[in-house]
């Protein structure tokens, strides 16, 4: 902690990150354990957390992240469109087919940015707000592929069919972005991608993770 940081409030964000990575929730007990603070503070924190609905006590006095946090994570699609619509811009000029970002949201994979070509006689149709399941579509697939694996690289996940009949896709993982799980990919009218395709969807998908940084 520096003179310019509140211990406060990096207690509080400490709180929430620890409840974030447990699907049961944490006593006030565990959290004084893990925080290396004692009960009285925990209290307090998690009473300003609850009165924002950041946090949220259960009958059995487990505290757990609360709906107000759903409404926060609401306004970070735009900011995450923001950063990523250049590089998919370049990627879908580049490749004449339409690119997209998709990031998780609960079981599904959404797509939060979509830019198409402008030079194409025709081009798959895919818009923002778009879901499916994460294990049908390249989307989908490259964050399944990345969660299984530890890789540092992105590698890419090739379909076709899956998602409309005619159509393939390619996407690679976004990596090395904190709370951020996604890919970039693009889909288009063909029987099978094209070689070079994979490896600038690659490239793209680096582009958008070091924008996030």
């Amino acid at each position: 902690m520096t003179a310019e940081t509140s211990q406060t409030l990096d207690r509080g964000l400490r709180v929430l990150k620890l409840l974030a990575d447990t699907d049961h929730g944490l006593t006030v007990t565990e959290l004084s354990n893990k925080l290396g603070v004692n009960r009285t503070v925990v209290y307090r924190l998690l009473a300003t957390l609850e009165q924002h609905a950041l946090v949220r006590r259960d009958l059995g006095g487990r505290a757990r992240v609360g709906l107000g946090v759903l409404r926060l994570g609401r306004q970070v699609h735009p900011l995450v469109r923001e950063a990523a619509l250049p590089a998919l811009r370049s990627l879908a000029e580049d490749i004449g087919a339409t690119a997209h970002l998709t990031l998780v949201d609960g079981s599904e994979a959404l797509a939060v940015a979509v830019v198409e070509p402008t030079w194409t006689d025709y081009h798959v149709a895919y818009r923002a707000g778009f879901r499916h399941p994460l294990d049908r579509g390249a989307a989908g697939k490259a964050i399944l592929a990345a969660r299984q694996s530890s890789m540092t690289e992105p590698g890419y996940t090739l379909t076709h069919g899956e998602l409309e009949a005619g159509a393939s896709g390619a996407a690679a993982p976004l990596l090395g972005v904190t709370g951020v799980e996604g890919s970039v990919g693009v889909v288009m009218l063909a029987d099978s991608v094209p070689e070079r395709v994979g490896p600038r969807v690659v490239d793209a998908a680096r582009e958008v993770a070091e924008a996030l940084r």
